[in-house]
């Protein structure tokens, strides 16, 4: 488990409705304030869109950590809001559509964000929630999380969650959480490998910020071309995902992050990064 440390209170949050706000030191926070469950409606799924998009383009925004209020990590979808629309001409399929295909875009955008994102998880992550969760790069959540993929219990399986969980956790763990709808505890989330570590609640913004701030010392080119490099080769056979991270190494080796640090490291001083 990382140090655990204090930190001072982060500057002050820019509070716009349905996500709190706030940047310091290279970390951006986002924290979900859609009560009581923190569901995805379309507004806020188009805020956290919105918001991760302008992170992509901030060079002050290092590592992006994405929090929640209340006692609900997410819900996921907002079924109140999709079933209002059964009374759409088309029976809602239109507004189903863009429901799904936003909250894919926003997963994607998590995969290809050229920067860190850590979940925080404190309470229950459900259904997209979940797919959130496996989304982010890292994932800690407190000792009394829980996580589930529910909708076989109400007819609609966790079709789009499923790929997320799919790729973090175990295959039968995925497909065990997909099929019975069951709640998993936080012990067994990381046993699946939906989460890193699990601290007591009174910790886990002081061990989120310890392994944020660790992630932001880093060089912001050598994290972008880190991450990449490694949702890429993960799809490959082995022997052409050796062939490609050989390539990676290559033009990472001739960057002047690179030339930077190793120079740094052999010269026993701290590294002056410029992202280039």
């Amino acid at each position: 488990m990382a140090d655990i440390v204090s930190f001072p209170d982060a500057a002050r949050a820019e509070e716009g409705g349905l996500l709190i706000r706030s940047l310091r030191d290279g970390v951006l926070r986002l924290v979900l304030s859609n009560p009581p469950a923190n569901v995805f409606s379309i507004a806020l799924l188009e805020a956290l869109m919105g918001e991760l998009e302008t992170a992509e383009a901030e060079p002050d925004v290092r590592v992006v950590v994405i929090a929640s209020t209340g006692d609900v990590f997410s819900a996921g979808h907002d079924l109140k809001e999709l079933t209002t629309h059964r009374a759409d001409e088309d029976q809602g399929a239109d507004f189903f559509e863009k429901t799904f295909r936003l909250a894919a875009d926003l997963m994607l955008k998590i995969a290809h964000l050229p920067k860190p994102v850590i979940a925080e998880i404190d309470g229950l992550a459900t259904a997209a929630g979940c797919q959130l969760v496996a989304s982010c790069d890292l994932a800690i959540c407190t000792d009394s999380s829980t996580f589930c993929t529910p909708g076989v219990n109400i007819g609609l399986f966790c079709s789009t969650p499923m790929v997320a969980v799919s790729r973090a956790a175990h295959r039968k763990q995925a497909m065990e959480m997909l099929l019975t709808g069951e709640t998993i505890d936080a012990s067994t989330a990381k046993d699946f490998g939906l989460v890193n570590r699990i601290v007591p609640k009174q910790y886990l913004a002081q061990v989120v910020s310890k392994y944020a701030a660790v992630i932001a010392s880093k060089s912001p080119l050598t994290l972008k071309i880190g991450k990449e490099a490694f949702n890429r080769q993960l799809e490959l056979p082995v022997e052409a995902a050796y062939d490609y991270t050989a390539r990676v190494m290559v033009e990472n080796m001739l960057t002047q992050d690179a030339q930077e640090g190793i120079g740094a490291f052999l010269g026993k001083r701290k590294p002056d990064w410029k992202g280039e």
